[in-house]
């Protein structure tokens, strides 16, 4: 135990400074080693999830001996035995998971403190000496030792009141995605409603003169935490800050080409081999597809001088899905409101941001931005000269808004800005991770449900050299392909279609069809599934082709 770097963190809370610690998560005790030589104020390793062992958790303690980086371990769960031994073996403090009630909250203190007071047996291990020191380290430990809750459930976050009446607790620890999983928005860093929550629970805790801490996702986020009030600030996870550096880097290095993928595994939209001879006749269509130029859509004044043309939705037989463009002239503003499902939103030509509660994302030609149901936002066309056209996907065949009053405080984000935790998603198409889905082709994902758990539909952008072209293929719902740039030939069980100038194909749930490049310039397409996970099933080649007779359509 390191009494005086423990009393340092406490004085700087005192002041309402922030201190600023890393989760550790991986076994190399040189990153702890790092951290202390970075002057962090404290690390916690983490023995909740992942693959330290005790072995590795002395070795990161051991780094931080003689500094004042105060060490933390975070245990597995609430139990004597786990916090007994992580004090024994020299942690300044535990960090203890799912706390919810008063009682729990004063068990995890007692088995943090000896006797009298608490409930923790003495051994002769590191943090006594060996033995050697019992008298003294009962002393320091008593007066010094941490113990920091984590809030993670909406059960925890109403409890705020009675765990603040428990006596020897600083810090109170903020989980968002456990606290979203219980609200019903599990794989969400941060759902709809639980930001609110977690902050209306932070201010009670700071108005008691106690202190909040919680891990950031990025600079901006971190910043934005500061700004909440936040003191205990974690920068991030070891793997997380390696995984953004690196991705940061590969970006600048690469400048237009693309990035290689960094998932080691092809996701399931990548499959290029033949999975069936045919369709199995569960998915037999009951719709044509369609085909539908610019002109010839659905018209909507979504406001004065904003005309959205519907080119896929209930209007042409589409199933849980509607896409097409909306053109603003300049200056024009879309207010702000929210939808019961999502909605993705991606540049095409002029210069436009989006905000999404108050959070102000600009984009350049193709980046994308993908807002969950319930989020109010908003569109700006940003230039008073000259029209704007977006690209709208709307996971619903008949969609529907609700205003919603502007009372949002801009925060305008940097551009590598990725979105907010549990919120929107923006994708940088310029920078953003790409895949081939058929020879000459590359593909960057906006949305998914990997992506953005919870999600209703998936997206993203396809880019195809002269003789590019997808497999034979079918998909289990609706899709909608845009051609925004070049010229594409798309093939239907042997009917055959060239489209361009942002002409839109419907290809309704078991229709066998893929997209080539017959010109000698590049093609691009914005496509959209009307289901989260973007599932494309190959078949036999024959399939697609007229003497094939699939579905026998007239």
């Amino acid at each position: 135990m390191k009494p005086t770097a423990i009393r340092k963190l406490r004085a700087k809370l005192a002041r309402d400074e922030c201190v600023c610690g890393l989760w550790v998560t991986l076994d190399s005790a040189s990153i702890t080693e790092m951290a202390v030589a970075a002057g962090l104020d404290w690390v916690v390793v983490d023995a909740e999830h992942g693959h330290l062992d005790w072995g590795d958790l002395v070795e990161h303690l051991r780094a931080t001996v003689r500094s004042d980086t105060v060490a933390l371990v975070r245990v597995a769960e609430l139990n004597a035995g786990l916090i007994k031994r992580a004090l024994d073996i020299g942690a300044d403090g535990v960090v203890v998971p799912w706390i919810e009630t008063a009682d729990q909250l004063r068990e995890a203190v007692a088995f943090a403190h000896y006797p009298p007071r608490g409930r923790r047996g003495i051994g002769a291990e590191r943090a006594t000496c060996w033995g050697q020191r019992v008298a003294e380290h009962v002393a320091e430990a008593e007066e010094n030792v941490l113990v920091v809750p984590i809030i993670e459930s909406v059960a925890g976050g109403r409890s705020v009141g009675e765990l603040l009446e428990v006596p020897g607790v600083d810090i109170f620890q903020f989980g968002p995605a456990d606290y979203s999983s219980t609200a019903g928005y599990a794989g969400h860093w941060e759902g709809p409603g639980v930001g609110e929550a977690i902050r209306a629970a932070s201010k009670k805790i700071r108005g008691r003169g106690k202190h909040c801490g919680v891990l950031a996702t990025s600079n901006d986020n971190l910043i934005e935490r500061r700004e909440q009030g936040f003191r205990f600030l974690g920068l991030g996870t070891d793997s997380g800050l390696l995984i953004r550096s690196l991705r940061s880097a590969q970006g600048v290095a690469h400048g237009d080409e693309e990035l290689p993928p960094f998932d080691v595994e092809l996701p399931r939209v990548r499959q290029a081999t033949p999975l069936l001879d045919r369709p199995p006749e569960s998915v037999r269509p009951d719709r044509p597809e369609v085909m539908t130029v610019v002109g010839e859509g659905a018209r909507y004044e979504l406001a004065p001088d904003i005309t959205f043309e519907a080119l896929v939705g209930r209007h042409i037989g589409a199933r849980n899905l509607t896409a097409g463009v909306v053109t603003f002239a300049p200056g024009a503003r879309l207010p702000y409101h929210r939808h019961t499902f999502g909605e993705s939103i991606t540049l095409l030509a002029g210069s436009a941001t989006v905000e999404v509660e108050g959070r102000v994302h600009h984009l350049d030609a193709l980046d994308n931005v993908t807002v969950p149901r319930g989020l109010a936002h908003a569109v700006v066309n940003t230039s008073t000269s000259e029209p704007a056209v977006l690209h709208v996907a709307l996971a619903s065949a008949e969609p529907s808004r609700e205003l919603v009053e502007d009372n949002f405080s801009r925060l305008s984000k940097s551009y590598d800005a990725t979105g907010h935790p549990g919120g929107e998603r923006v994708t940088r198409v310029r920078t953003a991770d790409r895949y081939q889905a058929g020879p000459g082709t590359s593909f960057v994902d906006y949305v998914n449900a990997d992506l953005m758990p919870g999600i209703e539909f998936s997206g993203g952008y396809g880019a195809f050299q002269p003789g590019g072209r997808l497999p034979a293929h079918f998909h289990d719902f609706d899709e909608s392909i845009t051609i925004i740039e070049g010229r594409a030939t798309c093939i239907v069980e042997g009917r055959r279609y060239v489209l361009a100038d942002r002409a839109t194909a419907l290809q309704p749930r078991g229709r066998v069809h893929y997209f080539t490049n017959e010109s000698t310039s590049p093609m691009a397409m914005i496509w959209f599934y009307a289901g989260p996970i973007p599932e494309r099933v190959v078949v036999d080649e024959a399939c697609v082709t007229e003497t094939g007779d699939l579905w026998r359509i007239a």
